[in-house]
């Protein structure tokens, strides 16, 4: 029987804690680009790149494979998936309503001092990078900012399933960010989404939310297609 704080409890808290660090560790570096899509590896030679067990890294690549992020094949290690225009548009149909409800959640019940500061520091550091044409200091932050949106929805459930859209999409909005017209578009919509929640009008943030997803989205989509680029 394991005595509570025992060397059993530790050994699994450090087994878990491992395993995060792993599953972190791999998925930034296939959402930034350091694995791109094609990339194949082998389990042990994964392990060597994060300097960890295989054990960890075996418990990872499952859980990313979960999210659509890789593929992983008995013998031959994982394999880094691409997305196509088609795979976006269907995250983009799943994402719209359930980020959109997510924020109507928050504006209903009201942010706290500390979730706006959160959300308008975000907003800044967009407007900054955006100003000095730092595009992928942008697209990073405009993952930080939908993050913190639906973080404040406090549905633990709802935040899963729309992380591990956004896992999916943000490559896509990386792969791009010096493709397209500079988002000063993106940067009003996200105010004014961040107004509507923080003036505690469920109905208006919902909508904007859903508007701003469904024009960025659409664009991304189009952009890809324009550029006869069927998957990134």
């Amino acid at each position: 029987m394991a005595v509570p704080g025992g060397s059993g409890e530790r050994g699994s808290g450090d087994a878990v804690q491992r395993q995060q660090q792993a599953y972190a560790e791999l998925k930034h570096r296939i959402m930034h680009g350091a694995l791109p899509p094609g990339t194949q590896m082998l389990e042990s030679d994964v392990a060597g790149l994060l300097g960890m067990s295989r054990t960890p890294v075996r418990e990872a690549m499952i859980r990313l494979a979960e999210e659509g992020l890789i593929e992983v094949r008995p013998r031959h290690g994982m394999r880094v998936l691409g997305i196509t225009v088609d795979d976006l548009e269907e995250i983009y149909a799943v994402r719209t309503p359930l980020e959109a409800a997510a924020v109507r959640m928050a504006a209903a019940r009201g942010l706290s001092d500390r979730e706006l500061d959160e959300l308008s520091q975000s907003l800044e550091r967009m407007e900054r990078a955006l100003a000095e044409d730092h595009l992928w200091d942008w697209a990073l932050e405009d993952g930080e900012f939908h993050r913190l949106l639906v973080n404040a929805s406090r549905n633990r459930r709802l935040i899963s399933i729309i992380e591990t859209l956004r896992g999916q999409l943000h490559r896509g909005t990386m792969a791009t960010c010096e493709m397209r017209e500079k988002p000063s578009l993106s940067n009003i919509e996200h105010r004014a989404v961040f107004e509507a929640i923080a003036d505690r009008q469920p109905d208006l943030a919902e909508r904007r939310l859903a508007g701003h997803l469904h024009r960025s989205g659409g664009m991304l989509i189009e952009l890809l297609r324009t550029r006869g680029l069927t998957s990134i």
